[in-house]
């Protein structure tokens, strides 16, 4: 018998490898999609797998990198030090991958990128985001001596004392149990904010701690009273409309914006429409404007320009950092965070003019009646809240909706069947997107897909009006069609 070793197969051994890599690509992807749902069931279902098979990969992932990764809690998965430290890797190259087969998806229209013509900074230079000077407390007092000197502090205090207040009921006050703010609490907050009294530290404090818990609908109601307030002392007067139509999108937002198509057959028909939104800040800050001003629709920041817009138009764009720069910078802290705060809820609810109904597309399924129940705080009557893939409401005819509205204050929930079925993508010609989401509207290009989705944005909106109580979707509909034909042909 021979005493020399095995002789290893090096067929075998990189055979060996290459299934290795292809495992690790494998938990790669998974743990994207965990690190972005937090929770097993969601993870599952957004990589088309069956739950048991993203648990196994969960495990093999906690074997091979010797961390548990995530621990269970009331909300879910909660991720691990360990696991949060490799999120920024693990997402660059799940992004990379994408990248890698993008060639494949740019003929779906749906997926198209922005061509550079969409992203433009903003003309006017915005202000910094107004604060205080940092003034650190010295020492570490204890749980209880901050209790008890919150206790002491009253409504007049200095702004950071009272914001302080507020902050510590939130997660020590009375005995170590913190509980949520109310209403006036949460608008008091959002006030300070606001003035620029707030010390930035606070400004992290208060919105990193209702992100944590999750906003209630009274405290997403003072947030949006003192958003409201602030709004209203910069425009100086009332200003009336019949549609109010916030578009807050982000950069990343690929979808060309055809509801911006639709708004304006809504104005085509007689109502006034006043869309208000913000798409992030720097290079992409103007997009909206351009959109706006590329379609014939009057862009203002002032009372005067935008009641001016809404008795020649019927419709105006209102970008959030000439209402409101103060608001523009608290959603810009985004950059610094990557974290979606209640910040970015409450301005969905702006509502800047005194609107007869609102129009809200809602991503997330819990806060479609969180919204609707801070509408209801707030007194409205009318408004509609449109599950939707993004933060707009730009209805897809060709898939099942959700609406929740409020209708004459009475809550209301409908679920919409797909309408009909999606037409085949139209090949896109030579130029850019802009040109080409331009031509839709004078005619100059035919793409099928993108009329249905404005023709059902605009019943929409017509449908959700408040005079259009008996009125049905179906009956909204074909008037949206014949504002499509009879529209302008610039």
């Amino acid at each position: 018998m021979s005493d020399l070793p095995p002789v290893s197969c090096p067929d075998a051994l990189e055979s060996g490898r290459m299934a290795d890599k292809l495992a690790r690509g494998r938990m790669i992807v998974a743990l994207d999609a965990l690190l972005s749902k937090r929770n097993v069931t969601l993870a599952a279902k957004q990589l088309g797998l069956q739950t048991p098979a993203l648990s196994r990969l969960l495990a093999q992932l906690r074997e091979e990198l010797g961390d548990p990764l995530f621990v269970r809690s009331g909300r879910g998965l909660v991720p691990t030090p360990f696991a949060e430290a490799l999120r920024p890797k693990v997402q660059a190259l799940a992004m990379e991958i994408d990248a890698l087969f993008a060639p494949k998806l740019a003929g779906v229209p749906k997926e198209e990128p922005f061509d550079p013509r969409w992203n433009v900074p903003r003309d006017t230079p915005v202000p910094p985001l107004e604060v205080r000077p940092a003034d650190l407390l010295e020492g570490q007092p204890s749980p209880r001596e901050l209790s008890a000197k919150l206790e002491e502090l009253g409504r007049g205090g200095s702004a950071h004392e009272r914001l302080a207040r507020h902050i510590g009921v939130l997660g020590i006050a009375g005995g170590g149990h913190g509980r949520p703010l109310t209403s006036e609490e949460a608008e008091e907050a959002m006030a300070i904010v606001l003035a620029g009294e707030a010390d930035p530290v606070q400004i992290g404090a208060l919105l990193g701690m209702m992100r944590v818990r999750g906003a209630t609908a009274p405290e997403l109601a003072g947030f949006v009273r003192a958003m409201q307030g602030h709004v209203a002392g910069r425009l100086g007067g009332t200003v009336r409309a019949d549609v109010d139509w916030p578009c807050f999108t982000s950069p990343n937002y690929h979808n060309p914006p055809w509801f911006f198509h639709a708004a304006r057959l809504v104005a085509q028909a007689g109502h006034r429409v006043l869309l208000h939104g913000n798409t992030g800040s720097g290079a992409t800050a103007g997009r909206y404007d351009l959109v706006a001003s590329a379609l014939g629709i009057p862009v203002h920041a002032t009372a005067s320009g935008i009641r001016s817009a809404l008795a020649e138009s019927g419709i105006v764009y209102v970008p959030l950092a000439g209402l409101a720069p103060q608001i523009h910078r608290l959603l810009g802290l985004h950059s610094l965070t990557q974290l979606r705060t209640v910040a970015f809820e409450a301005v969905h609810l702006l509502r800047p003019a005194d609107s007869r109904t609102s129009l809200l597309g809602v991503a997330k399924p819990s806060y479609r009646e969180l919204h609707r129940d801070t509408a209801r705080i707030l007194g409205w009557k009318h408004m509609a809240v449109l599950g939707s893939v993004r933060d707009v409401a730009q209805y897809s005819p060709f898939r099942p909706a959700s609406i929740h509205r409020l209708a004459g204050g009475e809550a209301e929930d409908l679920v919409l069947p797909a309408l009909m079925g999606e037409p085949p993508a139209t090949p896109r010609p030579r130029g850019t997107s802009l040109e080409y989401w331009q031509g839709v509207w004078t005619g100059a290009t035919r793409d099928a897909r993108a009329e249905r989705i404005i023709i059902a944005t605009a019943a929409f909106a017509l449908f959700s009006l408040p005079d259009a109580a008996g009125t049905g979707l179906t009956e909204a509909l074909a008037r949206a069609e014949a504002l499509w034909k009879a529209r302008p042909a610039r």
